[in-house]
């Protein structure tokens, strides 16, 4: 498993013949959350573009994957522009730089995970159903991580930088290739955006 490095500003020399993954918390700004809320993700997304202009020092990125993201190119795009508005100006301005949009997810996987996981937040008062479906969830999880390490491994080619966002979550749980550098990108806003969440959920459960 490739080791994960913190780093705002990684040094060309010591990385320079490697391939590296960019990862990006990913994100939603979703219309009708909170002013504040909305306020932070723009602000997150913002830094987000920042620190990864620095980082492009050890690299440009070349390559660019994003979670729900089935098709690359244009078509790419405008599913990218329907999912989440934040991340698609972040991937439109690499695209204008250069970066091709590829595509990460089987459609067909992706969906059945995303069904699983909507199955997984109903209550359950039945064990056995809840241990069947847990494990189906568990199990088209994998093949989707499996899935997604597959194709960042054939499409990232040698020496080139790519930028996967991506729930954070779920990104910790794929086997990356040893030969593939991986940087976490985390701003300070992304702190903040946790901090927030944790205070709205203390006080959903105190009324």
């Amino acid at each position: 498993m490739s080791d994960e490095i913190k780093i705002e500003k990684p040094s060309a020399e010591r990385y320079k013949g490697k391939r590296k993954l960019y990862c990006i918390p990913l994100l939603y700004s979703e219309k009708e959350a909170q002013s504040d809320y909305l306020e932070m993700i723009s602000q997150y997304w913002a830094q987000v573009e920042e620190h990864v202009s620095k980082m492009e020092k050890a690299g440009k990125v070349i390559k660019i994957y994003h979670e729900a993201i089935y098709s690359a190119g244009e078509d790419g795009m405008s599913e990218l522009e329907k999912l989440n508005e934040e991340s698609y100006k972040l991937v439109k301005s690499k695209c204008e730089e250069g970066a091709e949009l590829q595509s990460l997810e089987d459609k067909d996987l992706f969906y059945e995970f995303m069904d699983w996981r909507r199955c997984m937040i109903i209550p359950f008062n039945s064990e056995k159903v809840f241990s069947k479906v847990l494990e189906f969830y568990r199990d088209t999880s994998k093949r989707r991580y499996e899935h997604i390490a597959k194709r960042i491994d054939e499409t990232l080619e040698e020496e080139e930088t790519g930028m996967l966002i991506m729930n954070e979550e779920d990104r910790s749980n794929i086997q990356f290739l040893s030969d593939i550098e991986i940087f976490i990108v985390h701003p300070p806003a992304l702190a903040d955006i946790q901090h927030w969440i944790r205070e709205q959920l203390k006080i959903g459960k105190e009324t």
